[in-house]
């Protein structure tokens, strides 16, 4: 039986970007035994994939002499699979190293960061503006796969869903009411985040007696959203930082609409086909917007936008144009099309 390992991205919004890559895979490769290779705690996002029949978690190392131990496992653990294809979803060359040492047969990725010659199939870098979805899925042409229309999809259980659902009854939620999910923050910097007191006004135009506001964010955005929640209605819930990885996918995929900024969640919400209005600036909708709802965007084409930058060094005007009441107009005009 033939084996194949995909090393996935290191970002959640990658990772969820790249998952049509596993679909169509299995769909060329139906009797294949296909491994997604990814850093803990992402790999969580993979549960449930019918596309893959292993899921290759692994600890990024936190210390020099843990990296040594770390690397060790991984090249025998590659070896261990006597893999015959590899497809490097990023572009770092420890992962093509890692490949090449583990014996993987085939070995097919984007050249650059010198580490061509560690590849058997060096594929063609694709034109920057393509979306980055479909940058992933060009890795695939050297096994004859043609580029698909395959969207973005992740997997929970209904009991999943149900049990994530006991944070929010614990704040008072009420079974049936209307729940709009918001995520303030994102990992990249500041320079991708509307302005926190701009969130915070929006939830109160929202809020209504049939309407709860549920808050995301990780532990790093813990003082951001209690910062935009003090003071909020009981209606307002907060939950950054105290949500598995699980637990948020199944949070969001229970939301009517989700308010993000260009973020992992965002692409976590787009999976699920769950309505979404994003808000870009700094980066580019074109390349990193979610996939299936591009018209979920709301961009302000400033002359210095995209910048691409983690911090604004002049007056973040690409996001204070973005006023609440425009996306509070999308926001509702969202909901009723979910409705």
């Amino acid at each position: 039986m033939e084996s194949i390992i995909v090393r996935m991205p290191n970002w959640i919004g990658d990772l969820v970007m790249a998952t049509p890559v596993l679909y169509d895979l299995r769909k060329a490769f139906p009797k294949a035994s296909i491994t997604a290779m990814c850093r803990r705690p992402l790999c969580e996002l993979l549960e449930e994939d019918a596309s893959i029949d292993e899921i290759f978690c692994f600890e990024k190392p936190v210390s020099r002499f843990e990296r040594g131990n770390v690397r060790r496992n991984i090249i025998a653990k590659i070896q261990g699979g006597a893999f015959d294809r590899g497809i490097l979803l990023t572009h770092s060359f420890s992962s093509a190293w890692w490949f090449w040492q583990g014996k993987v047969k085939q070995r097919i990725g984007y050249p650059g960061h010198f580490r061509k010659w560690l590849l058997t199939d060096a594929v063609s870098v694709p034109d920057a503006t393509l979306h980055q979805v479909d940058q992933y899925k060009k890795l695939l042409e050297p096994l004859g796969i043609p580029r698909s229309a395959t969207k973005p999809k992740l997997y929970v259980s209904e009991k999943e869903v149900e049990e994530s659902k006991q944070l929010l009854y614990q704040r008072g939620y009420i079974r049936g009411k209307r729940l709009i999910g918001i995520n303030p923050g994102a990992a990249y910097g500041t320079a991708k985040c509307w302005l926190p007191e701009r969130f915070r006004e929006l939830a109160v135009k929202l809020l209504d007696e049939q309407t709860y506001i549920v808050f995301f964010g990780d532990a790093s955005s813990d003082a951001l959203v209690k910062e935009i929640c003090l003071g909020l209605p009981k209606q307002v819930m907060n939950l950054a930082g105290v949500t598995s990885l699980r637990e948020l996918m199944c949070l969001i995929k229970d939301c009517d609409v989700v308010v993000t900024n260009d973020s992992g969640p965002m692409h976590i919400a787009d999976a699920f086909g769950v309505p979404i209005v994003a808000l870009f600036g700094s980066t580019d909708a074109a390349t990193t917007g979610p996939y299936g709802q591009k018209e979920a965007v709301i961009y302000k084409q400033v002359s210095c936008s995209p910048c691409f930058k983690r911090v604004c060094p002049i007056d973040f005007r690409c996001m204070k144009e973005i006023t609440v009441e425009e996306v509070e107009k999308r926001t509702r005009k969202a909901l009723e099309k979910h409705v």
